[in-house]
Order: structure tokens, then sequence, then C-alpha cells
């Protein structure tokens, strides 16, 4: 993996509405039954990046990822509405990577090539799951068939693709689990997102789990199923990059090596946070959640933005670390000393490598092992303590 660019830029576009809300889903996203007036959320989005790129000019964007949300029920004529302002406002460097999510039904898999003309180049698909039975009881709208349908349309029009999958849930076993993995790994040409079940306050799968209606694995099957995860993807060529994302060498996700490496990046639009580095402060961004709220607010002052803070020294050089250890290259532990202004503590690097969590190579670069992944939060407080 190619190390960090110092000049890597990166635009968040978030498009907040779904055509249902999943009931284990805690991301800003919102179901409207009436028609989304695009041009308006298009005219919108323009403005707030004219605004931001008015507040951190000069720079060339390396990646723009379109999340949500469901960024695929946009049509192809709003994407492209967006990317157009992103380029008349910033560089744009020749082989950016530009990301949209999708739910795979036929419908909206049926608009990639508008996609791929408006200037995406590159698609990850919310599979979820290769069953029937699981996908209705994550609340999916689409069926398996409907996902590896989508897929294939992915790999037709798109160079590069990815999917997620969700593991560790009710029922599931390590066998269950391996046997879908390398269904999902013949399907994925170089890039699988897999995430473990996590029951978030204020969903409908927190009430049924505090209820007891809904029955998720213990801690030591949740680790099985993780092991599972490493081996078969280690095995199969999708090793980890990070810790929930695999990927053949080379294929890992631009964008999200922008968020992970500590980089600079813009937010835009409803419930979207940012990084941006104004006269040598990091500013961390955050914008009105509510879509029409955040509408109303970009119409009238140019942007939506409710939380602009400036991190010190210490809360800069923390979440770099809680960022960069998540990633299988690890941290150069003199970049976390530049922006803390002190090094990290050598007896406790010492301590956790003794316990077999972390490594430090010739180079000085501090990893986390594949023990220390799954307690990985421990390992970061410890450091950062």
């Amino acid at each position: 993996m190619s190390r960090a660019d110092k000049d890597a830029f990166g635009v968040y576009v978030h498009w907040p509405f779904c055509l249902s809300k999943c009931p284990y889903c805690d991301f800003n996203s919102h179901v409207r039954h009436a028609a989304i007036d695009e041009a308006r959320f298009a005219s919108a989005f323009a403005r707030e990046i004219e605004t931001t790129a008015q507040r951190a000019p000069g720079r060339e964007v390396t990646s723009i990822f379109l999340g949500g949300g469901t960024p695929s029920l946009m049509q192809p004529a709003t994407v492209g509405a967006v990317l157009d302002a992103i380029g008349k406002h910033w560089r744009v460097a020749g082989d950016v990577e530009v990301t949209l999510e999708a739910n795979p039904t036929s419908v909206e898999a049926t608009r990639f090539a508008g996609y791929r003309a408006a200037g995406v180049n590159r698609v990850s698909l919310g599979v979820q799951a290769l069953d029937d039975a699981s996908l209705k009881m994550l609340g999916r709208l689409h069926s398996a068939r409907e996902a590896l349908d989508a897929v294939a349309i992915a790999r037709r029009s798109f160079d590069r693709y990815s999917f997620d999958l969700i593991y560790a849930r009710p029922d599931q076993t390590p066998a269950m689990w391996s046997d879908e993995l390398r269904h999902a790994i013949d399907e994925a040409a170089e890039h699988l997102s897999l995430y473990q079940l996590t029951i978030e306050e204020g969903t409908p799968f927190y009430g049924l789990h505090q209820a007891g209606k809904l029955k998720t694995p213990d801690e030591g099957l949740a680790r099985v199923l993780y092991d599972v995860t490493q081996e078969t993807c280690d095995k199969l060529g999708l090793p980890a990059y990070e810790i929930s994302n695999h990927a053949r060498r080379g294929a890992e996700c631009r964008h999200n090596l922008v968020y992970w490496r500590g980089e600079e990046y813009a937010g835009i639009g409803p419930g979207a946070h940012g990084r941006l580095d104004i006269d040598g402060v990091r500013h961390a961004t955050a914008t009105e959640k509510r879509p029409e709220a955040w509408l109303m607010r970009v119409e009238s002052s140019g942007h939506g933005v409710v939380t602009d803070d400036l991190l010190n020294s210490e809360e800069r050089a923390d979440e770099f670390l809680l960022m960069g250890l998540r990633l299988a290259e690890g941290i150069d532990p003199k970049r976390y000393a530049a922006l803390a202004g002190r090094p990290l503590d050598p007896g406790r690097i010492a301590l956790l490598r003794e316990e077999g969590a972390i490594t430090v190579d010739a180079g000085g670069r501090l990893r986390v092992t594949s023990s220390g992944f799954p307690v990985l939060d421990a390992v970061v407080a410890d450091l950062a303590a």
C-alpha cells in the first residue's frame, strides 16, 4: 500500500434520503414520501461547495465520495451537477477516485451507465447479506438474487466496485459465514467492506435487543466470526487493510484512506463532517442534520455548518492515533509526536508489544497485530493515556 500523500484532499457529499430506514441503521438518513426536489438540493450542494472552497482554496481533490442515505436514488444529472460544482471550485486530480454508494435494487442498477457518464468511476453496493432470510431480518428491500444481479451490472459498468456485508447476525454460525464470505469473494473483484452487526442506541434493533427479542452472537462467537473473516479473506487474496475493509493490493478505497490517515476533507450536505486546515489550524466541521433545515441554512447563508471546532494539538494527535491504528499499515509515531508536541510513552509501547497487541518495525512504524485488532479501542486508549 502506498504511503500517505500529503496533498490528499477528499470531498464527502451526503445524500440523506432512503426508501426505508433499516432497523440497524443510526446514520443520518430520512424517508420522505413526497418527491424530493433534486434541482433545489443540487443548487444547495453547489452553493455549499463554493462557500467551503472559499474557506479552503487551492486544494486538488484526489477523491470524492457520494454517501448517504442512498445516493443511488439521485438522478445521474444531479450527480453530474454536484461533480461539476466540485470541479468548478477546486482543481480535480486527473486520476480522482469518485465513489457512489448504491442499493442493489434492479431499478437503481439500471442507472449505473448514467452515473458512469456523469463522472462516477467506482460504486459501493450495500448488499449486506447473500441470503433472503437475513436480508428480510435486516430490513433490506432487495433479494439476494437482485443483489448479485446489481453486482454483475456494476462489474460491467465500472472498473472498480465494492460491496458491504454485515456478519455476526442472529443464528449465524462460523461455517455459514465462511460459505457466504467465499461466495462474496468470488463476486468481488477487488474490495469488500465487512462489518460486525452492532446494536446502536436509538435504532429499532436496540429496542428488540433490550427486550430479548433479538439475540446476537456472544463475545466468544463474535471473535470466532471475526477470525474466520480474516483467515478467509487472507487466503483468498483480499487481506484487511483496515479493521473492516479488505482489498487486493492497490485496490484500497482512496477516499477512506484520507480519513484514516488524518488528511483533509470537506463535508458537504446534511449531517456531513469535515476536517479542514485553515491558517494552520485543523477545523472539525459538521452541518445541520435535518435535510430541509440544512437546505434553508444554505440558501440563506451559503452553508449548513452548525459546528466548527478548532482542534488543539492533543485532540488532533488523538484523532490521528484513533484513525491511523485502524489501518494495517499503522502509524508513524514521529507524526504523532509532531502533532501532540510529545512522543508516545515508550513504556506503554513496550508493554503492548509484550502483550502481542502491537508491533514496531525496523523503521519505527507502529502497527496493531491481528490479536490486537479485536481490542483496538483498549489499545488506542492505552497509548493515548
